[in-house]
C-alpha cells in the first residue's frame, strides 16, 4: 500500500511511534527531498537504509505509475520534507493515481503546520480553511483576495519570508486594515513566534523584515448586517414565487441572522396591512 508519513515540522521530538517504526521498517521511502529524509533518518536515530526515491513538485506525476506498481508488491512510505504529504506538498497525484488503481492508501498522522498554527492563533477554530500559498502575481493575489474577502470563516495561508510584508499589505487592502491576524513562525522550533495583530499592525512590523517558515492565520470576515425591512422583502418575494410563508421566513433568517419568528410574523402583518 502507500503510506502517507506525517513528519515533524520543526521539532524531532514529535515524530510518532507509528513513524518511527515505519521508517525502521521500510524498504522504499518515496521523499520531496532524500537529503532532507537521510537528516530525518539520522536524527531519529534509524538504523535502516531504505531504497530512497526523490517524489518533489517536478517529477511526481511522472513517478506516480511507478510509486504504484512498486506498492502492489509492498509498501512505499511516503514523506515530505516537513508535515502531511499532499497539503501543500508532493503527494497528491500519487494519491490519486493509487486510488484509480485500486492500491490502498493509508496515513500515518502527524504534525500540521495549518492546524498548529490555527491553534495558537487566538482566533476561532470552529469553522476555517486552508488557503496555501497566495499567488504571486499581484493582479492574481488581488483576485483570490476579493474572492475570500467576505468569507466568515478563519482562514490560514502559507507565506514565505521574503513576500511576507507584501501579503499582508494585500491582505489589510483586501480585507480591511482593522481584521484581526496572526502571524505564525518557526512553529516547534527554537524561535517559534506568535505576532497577534491588525493585518495593518502586522504589514508595518513585517516591512522590517522577518525569517523562518511561516503561517499567517486570519479572522473571518463579520457578519453583514441585516437590513429587517429588505428581509422581509425576501420573505413575501418567496412567498409570491410558491414558498410555504414558514419555509420563506426559515430561509432567509438562515441568510440574514434575523429570527424567524420575527420575520414570519412581520409578514403575516404586511399581509393583512395589504
Amino acid at each position: 500500500m502507500i503510506i502517507l508519513g506525517g513528519t515533524p515540522i520543526g521539532n524531532l521530538g514529535d515524530a510518532s511511534v507509528r513513524l518511527r517504526q515505519a521508517l525502521e521498517d521500510a524498504e522504499v521511502v518515496a521523499s520531496e527531498d532524500t537529503r532532507v529524509t537521510q537528516r530525518l533518518l539520522a536524527g531519529l536515530g534509524i538504523a535502516n537504509r531504505p531504497r530512497l526515491i526523490a517524489l518533489h513538485e517536478h517529477n511526481e506525476r511522472q513517478r506516480a505509475g511507478e510509486l504504484v506498481d512498486l506498492a502492489r508488491d509492498g509498501d512505499v512510505l511516503v514523506l515530505t520534507d516537513a508535515g502531511m504529504p499532499t497539503v501543500s506538498d508532493p503527494g497528491f497525484p500519487l494519491v490519486q493515481a493509487a486510488v484509480a488503481a485500486g492500491v490502498d492508501v493509508t496515513v500515518i498522522p502527524g504534525p500540521s503546520a495549518p492546524v498548529t498554527a490555527l491553534a495558537v492563533s487566538g482566533l476561532p477554530t470552529d469553522r476555517f480553511a486552508f488557503e496555501g500559498f497566495l499567488p504571486r502575481k499581484a493582479g492574481e493575489r488581488s483576485r483570490r483576495l476579493a474572492e475570500l474577502a467576505a468569507d466568515r470563516r478563519t482562514l490560514v495561508f502559507f507565506e514565505g519570508p521574503s513576500r511576507l510584508a507584501t501579503a499582508l499589505e494585500a491582505l489589510a487592502a483586501a480585507f480591511g486594515p482593522d481584521r484581526p491576524a496572526a502571524v505564525c513562525r518557526e512553529l516547534t522550533k527554537l524561535h517559534e513566534e506568535v505576532r497577534r495583530g491588525t493585518l495593518a499592525e502586522l504589514a508595518e512590523w513585517a516591512s522590517a523584515g522577518v525569517r523562518g517558515e511561516i503561517c499567517i492565520v486570519v479572522g473571518g470576515a463579520d457578519a453583514p448586517v441585516a437590513d429587517p425591512a429588505s428581509a422581509l422583502e425576501q420573505v413575501l418575494a418567496l412567498e409570491a414565487s410558491g414558498t410555504r410563508l414558514k419555509d420563506a421566513a426559515t430561509e432567509v433568517a438562515a441568510r440574514t441572522g434575523l429570527g424567524r419568528r420575527e420575520l414570519y410574523e412581520a409578514a403575516l402583518a404586511a399581509r393583512k396591512g395589504s
